[in-house]
């Protein structure tokens, strides 16, 4: 048998087509075994643990209760949390505010410390109780204890019959902060607030709550302030006309005597 010599030269040609597609596959192989030990951690390399989420939630406190005071329930609200024997007094810091009448807009940034107090009180042991005194909504009771926009009272209140120590601070509205209102709780009351005397228009001993005056007080006093002030000139000024005029038409009376001895003379003529 004869080969030709073109078919010898085509025989390395032929086995490596044969063997083409075995090496293919072997290298797709290869590459996936490559690929697959990447991902796997080497002999010794210690896999790090998935971490679990937290189950701990920061607990958010609650701010310490702001109470408003009215006309005919402070009384009974500044000694609600007072305790029969108790020693110690209760304290209770009261913001006395307004709005647009009574403070002209300007006790907003106080209004705003003080709110923002509240939280800060609700985390420190033993702080004041916590109360507001409106005087939009609460013009006679602002009245009956004389008692202007933009301060803050302290009061004291024992057991009965203890008396009730008030205590009374201004503040500036355009410089107050909640740190400012921190500061004057931490200090000794009677350094950084004025005491108030027992005076006319003290809210627990003054005359006018002694003798059970301070609703009539009050609605007098409101409705002397919501008369304008041209008005109240006006019936000052009718008044002193009247009372004037009245003085100089009164002649006085002569004597009878006299009357009597002007005419004799007369009757001799």
């Amino acid at each position: 048998m004869r080969f030709s010599t073109s078919a010898v030269l085509a025989l390395p040609l032929l086995a490596a087509a044969a063997e083409s597609p075995f090496e293919q596959y072997k290298a797709k192989f290869q590459n996936f075994i490559s690929n697959f030990g990447g991902v796997l951690p080497s002999v010794g390399e210690k896999v790090a643990e998935p971490v679990a989420p937290s189950t701990k939630t920061k607990v958010k406190v609650a701010p310490k209760p702001i109470v408003d005071l009215t006309l005919h329930d402070y009384v009974d609200t500044l000694y609600s949390p007072v305790k029969e024997g108790a020693t110690a007094p209760e304290e209770w810091l009261v913001l006395v505010t307004g709005q647009n009448k009574t403070c002209m807009g300007r006790c907003q940034q106080l209004d705003k410390a003080f709110n923002e107090s509240a939280i800060k009180f609700a985390s420190v042991p033993n702080s004041p109780h916590l109360g507001r005194l409106d005087c939009d909504e609460q013009p006679v009771l602002c009245n009956s204890w004389s008692a202007s926009t933009g301060a803050l009272y302290v009061f004291q209140v024992a057991p009965k019959p203890a008396p009730v120590e008030v205590y009374w601070k201004p503040m500036n509205l355009t410089s107050v902060t909640t740190q400012t209102i921190l500061d004057l709780q931490a200090q000794p009351v009677d350094k950084s607030f004025r005491y108030i005397e027992p005076n006319f228009f003290h809210p627990f001993h003054g005359i006018v709550a002694d003798y059970g005056l301070t609703i009539p007080v009050g609605y007098v006093l409101w409705a002397l302030n919501a008369i304008p002030s041209w008005a109240m000139m006006l019936f000052v000024s009718f008044f002193s006309r009247s009372y004037m005029t009245r003085g100089l038409n009164t002649t006085p009376a002569r004597p009878a005597g006299a009357a009597a001895g002007g005419a004799a003379p007369a009757a001799a003529r």
